[in-house]
């Protein structure tokens, strides 16, 4: 069968699911992964191996969405007054997250028994610490447009997530020159800062151009809304793969021009309505759907010591984080003590980046295992963060 028939078969089945969900009172979210997990080639194999492999424009096109559409909630309207606790917070749970599961990896290498040679122990450690940073934007962005849970906690929590993944990525491309040498380490951190600055500024450029020359076109078409809608798509699109084409990262470009329409025009939030109103429910219906056919719970079942691990002191890095970040920050009381459980969802972003070191010649030996315990270790954060997220919600709205 071919790419159609399969898109077409899972948004009729993610139309079922969606129903079932809501008479179950479940999350569409994780709905969404029950069915993908079920009808994926490891398990029922009613959508082809093939089709999965050949997924990744399907997966682009959201995940570019996604991140618009997150930076858009953070209008600096509604956070200048928070703005300073956001990133102080950001930084002090993907820091303490960081260094809690590379202390747990470089330790415990032995017992987790991975396969490969000693010499690997602290690349392997670096490297898992600096994905177990990222939280999934998207499953929290789902949760939060299915609740309807749009107050000033939501758009914090949104803050968090968004300067959190910028953190990972900083700390993975700095992972990844670091590790490729073992001499010279103060050169490895000049020459690793020297590579990563310039990278992340055209990309924050990047973002701001198509920012800007969105705008611009929306302003030829300001009598037409259907036209600017259409328009601005084609500018997302674009600066995710330009941002691609040229090694720059695509997920950061399309979040902080995501930022810059919402900051610099109320006419974007005409534009965000459509999305909201008209394609959102599908990206998140294909995003979850496709990403969990890649789950397999045979790699989870066949390494449970390290999945459990993983998950446990990345959750406590993130807890522990918020709380010092809030404390010192002045953050609100329900702040330092919800929000970190919140974060607990993540999947998109270090499955990207899984992958990406995947054909690296550097990491050959390494790579196929962090891949297979990210996709595992993903399987509970997504089935269980969703749930968590919402009782963080809710509690906030009670509370209020």
């Amino acid at each position: 069968m071919d790419t159609l028939f399969y898109i077409g078969l899972i948004l009729v089945l993610g139309s079922f699911m969606k129903w079932v969900s809501h008479k179950f009172k479940i999350l569409n979210v994780v709905g969404y992964i029950v069915l993908g997990f079920l009808i994926g080639p490891d398990n029922l194999d009613i959508v082809s191996k093939e089709f999965v492999q050949n997924s990744h424009i399907v997966i682009d096109l959201s995940l570019a969405l996604i991140s618009v559409l997150v930076g858009a909630n953070l209008r600096y309207n509604v956070l200048k007054s928070v703005w300073k606790q956001i990133i102080v917070i950001s930084v002090s749970e993907a820091i303490f997250t960081f260094f809690m599961i590379g202390s747990v990896f470089y330790m415990l290498f032995e017992y987790f028994e991975l396969g490969y040679e000693i010499n690997y122990r602290l690349t392997t450690a670096l490297i898992f610490g600096a994905l177990a940073s990222a939280t999934a934007p998207a499953t929290i962005l789902a949760v939060i447009h299915e609740l309807k849970a749009k107050s000033r906690f939501s758009s914090y929590l949104l803050g968090v997530v968004a300067t959190d993944n910028a953190m990972t990525l900083i700390l993975f491309s700095f992972v990844m020159i670091v590790s490729k040498t073992t001499a010279d380490v103060d050169g490895q951190v000049a020459g690793a800062i020297a590579v990563i600055a310039p990278m992340l500024l055209f990309t924050v450029l990047l973002g701001i151009a198509g920012a800007f020359l969105s705008e611009g076109i929306d302003r030829v078409f300001k009598n037409y809304k259907s036209i600017k809608t259409t328009s601005t798509l084609g500018m997302i699109f674009l600066v995710y793969s330009i941002s691609r084409k040229y090694g720059l990262d695509p997920l950061l470009s399309s979040l902080v021009m995501g930022v810059v329409m919402s900051n610099l025009s109320n006419e974007f939030f005409l534009v965000k309505k459509e999305f909201d109103q008209h394609l959102k429910d599908i990206i998140f219906l294909l995003f979850f759907t496709i990403s969990a056919m890649h789950l397999n719970i045979y790699v989870l079942l066949s390494m449970p010591f390290v999945v459990i691990m993983y998950v446990l002191f990345r959750i406590a890095g993130k807890i522990l984080g918020v709380w010092y970040g809030g404390k010192i920050s002045g953050a609100a009381m329900e702040v330092r003590r919800y929000l970190g459980l919140a974060l607990f969802p993540q999947a998109g972003i270090a499955i990207g980046l899984a992958l990406s070191i995947q054909e690296n010649p550097d990491f050959i030996v390494i790579a196929p295992i962090v891949l297979n315990i990210i996709i595992a270790t993903t399987m509970v954060h997504e089935l269980i963060g969703p749930l968590l997220t919402r009782y963080v919600l809710q509690k906030n709205m009670r509370d209020r």
